[in-house]
Formats: structure tokens, sequence, C-alpha cells
């Protein structure tokens, strides 16, 4: 593991944006077609609540939900798989609170905007474009919009910095996300430009977190790959026999990696065999070998 963690991973992606809210705002502020007269002044969040799930997306998809003091809501997904029923989730989700509003006998003015963005570690749609905004429009006049609810996508592998002619801010934040991992090494100074920036690349720092923080990490990580794995195996035809046990091989694998690399940090051994399952025996012969 690097100096830096990944900011789209469900530990950092909710630290950064779930526990500190100016970073949010910056964020925020940044992507949604807010009126230019009306940016987010400040937030406080709304508990994350029960919606349908995808059962094989459990870790590929993370939110946060929020509120401004003009009582517009807004629900902020990082989802690191795509598959087409997502767009009808996020649609789901902000129909859901936008009803969820208005109480028995208030009048519908009462109801505010929300604003629903997605952002998709990998590419959906066969356009080039990284930014996609849904709203209801008029057939016939598209200057006509219902403005209540707005769906934004936001399609990261899109994202070319050299071409883009958009505001700093927004420029900076989609660098910080796309170019902040495990493998990087130096950070260019531009992005400490940005204070909520500077701030939230402290948070993707390894020394922020603790031993057992890292160790969800590599777990998250290690169920999102297996999500990756059974994803794929939604599209195999045919190949049914035998995948219980690919699976439980391909498992074992992953949390002798983890393992490896939880020995390397000087880890106790004990800790690293409840964390991954694996038996002391197995534990102390992958030790032998580092």
């Amino acid at each position: 593991m690097g100096r830096y963690l990944n900011p789209k991973s469900d530990l950092v992606f909710k630290k950064i944006f779930g526990e500190h809210p100016e970073l949010l705002k910056s964020f925020l502020n940044a992507f949604l077609p807010l009126p230019s007269d009306a940016p987010i002044e400040s937030l406080s969040y709304l508990p994350t609540e029960n919606v349908p799930e995808i059962p094989e997306f459990k870790y590929t998809i993370v939110d946060v939900r929020c509120t401004d003091t003009k009582g517009r809501h807004f629900i902020v997904e990082m989802q690191l798989r795509w598959i087409d029923n997502f767009m009808k989730r996020m649609l789901f989700n902000s129909a859901s609170a936008y009803t969820r509003q208005l109480a028995r006998g208030e009048d519908y003015n009462a109801l505010c905007p929300v604003y629903g963005l997605s952002i998709v570690d990998a590419t959906f749609s066969e356009s080039e474009d990284w930014f996609h905004l849904y709203q209801l429009t008029h057939a016939q006049d598209a200057t006509k919009i219902l403005e209540d609810i707005q769906l934004i996508f936001l399609e990261l592998p899109n994202f070319k910095p050299a071409t883009l002619k958009e505001k700093k801010l927004t420029v900076l934040w989609l660098r910080f996300l796309t170019e902040i991992n495990e493998d990087t090494a130096t950070i260019d100074p531009a992005l400490f430009e940005i204070s909520e920036i500077s701030q939230a690349i402290e948070y993707t720092k390894m020394a922020a977190y603790s031993a057992n923080e890292l160790l969800i990490y590599e777990r998250n990580w290690d169920a999102v790959s297996t999500e990756k794995t059974l994803m794929m195996g939604h599209f195999r035809a045919g190949k049914a026999e035998g995948k219980a046990e690919g699976i439980e091989e391909g498992e074992e694998k992953r949390s002798r990696k983890i393992a490896h690399n939880l020995l390397l940090k000087g880890l106790d051994v004990h800790l690293v065999a409840e964390t991954t399952g694996l038996s002391i025996e197995i534990l102390k012969e992958i030790q032998e070998i580092l």
C-alpha cells in the first residue's frame, strides 16, 4: 500500500464527504447545475435511508445524503461499477427524497428541489462526455424546465483535463478523484491551491488512518474485487457448474494477498487471522517467505 489511499473507496469517500460538510459543499458547488445566485452556503447531513439494494453491489455503491439552508436535498453516490438500472435506482432515491418532504396536509409549494449526483468510475455511455445532466423539459421547448428533480452523472473515465474548459474548481476536484490512489508518489501543487481539496488530500494519507481502519480499507477493496468478479459472471452464459469452487479459490487467494500486505506492515498475526479468516498455520507459512 502506498502513502495515499484511493478517495473513491467506501472508507475514504465517507471520511472526506460524509464527515466534513465544508468539503462536500465545495464539491457540490463545483458540479451541480445550481442557479448562479444560489450556491450552497452550508450543509447538514441526513441519515442514510433504507433503499432497495442490488445484492451484488453492496460494496461498490457509497452514498451520502444532505440538505442545505434553502431546504434543497442532495444525494451523492460513488459507483465503482455500472449496470443499466443504476439510473433508475438514482431516480427512485431522488423521487423518494422529494415526496418524503411533504407531510400530510402541507402545501405542495413547500417542496424543495432534489439533486442526485452519481460519480461513476466506469464507462457507461457511448459519448465522450464526462458530464451527463437529466432534467424534465418541455417536449417542444427545451428552455422550459421542471427543475425540482435533477440527476447528474459524472463519467470519470471520460475526464481529460487537457481538453476541459470548465471552471477551475470543477477540474481540480475531478483531478483529485482520478489522480489520487495507492500508486500516487507526488501530487501536482495545483491541487493544493484550493483549501478544501488540500484538506481532502490530507484525508487520503495512509497516516491519517488507524491500523483497524486500514484493515477495513483492504477488506473493502477485496469485496469490491469480488463484486466485479460476480458481475462478470452475470454475462457469462453456461458457466454455472463449478462456479462456487472458483469463487472460493479466488477468495482464498485474495485473503492471502491481503494477509501478505498486512504482515509486511508488521501487524500482529492474530489480528490478521481474525481479519482475513486464515489460520495461524497459513499465516506462519506466509511469514516464512516474507
